[in-house]
């Protein structure tokens, strides 16, 4: 692919919604929103004024880059989600980026962490598999940029991913969902007479 390619690269693994829109390594327009909840109602909604801002539609982009975490569990499934249906519906491939290597993407080779409940980061080294550790064993580790900032260097990174063929983008999940199964007995269902 030429290197003006058009990539749309977007996040929700955290408290943020987050678009940027690059051709080559040019920023047509970013935005970001900060929002706790409400990330899979306004996702798409952001992704098209992104693209409204920088005059280009659906049809114009070549590829896309997801955020796929580590983060929130619903949060990456949103992304995801979103990634995997726009690159069916387009006919384009979709890039699934890890916040460590967009972290990695301006601090090659940095050790990176990236925030998680209960007084802990998701730590991740070049040599090493991320893991979950207590926030001051993380030392000198890059956190991630500023949600607008991340979602460029998302786009970024998918842009640099070469030809592919690509996997489809999946969740990076480092450890299990805070949900637990529900406590009442199922409901029992009647067949009608």
């Amino acid at each position: 692919m030429p290197s003006d390619r058009l990539v749309l690269g977007f996040d929700t693994s955290a408290a943020h919604c987050a678009a940027a829109l690059l051709s080559g390594d040019r920023l047509l327009a970013a935005r970001a929103e900060e929002m706790a909840r409400g990330q899979a109602e306004r996702l798409m909604p952001l992704l098209e004024d992104v693209l409204a801002e920088a005059g280009y539609g659906w049809r114009d982009l070549d590829r896309i880059g997801c955020g796929t975490g580590p983060g929130n569990f619903t949060g990456i499934r949103i992304s995801v989600a979103a990634a995997r249906g726009l690159a069916l519906s387009l006919g384009i491939p979709a890039v699934g980026v890890t916040t460590f290597d967009a972290i990695r993407h301006a601090a090659p080779g940095a050790v990176a962490a990236v925030p998680a409940p209960r007084g802990q980061v998701y730590l991740s080294s070049p040599e090493a598999a991320p893991a979950l550790v207590p926030a001051d064993a993380a030392g000198d580790a890059l956190l991630p940029p500023p949600p607008d900032t991340l979602a460029r260097a998302i786009a970024a990174v998918a842009a640099a991913a070469g030809a592919g063929p690509f996997a489809p983008p999946a969740p990076l999940y480092l450890r299990a969902a805070d949900a637990a199964p529900p406590r009442d007995a199922p409901p029992e269902i009647v067949d009608d007479l």
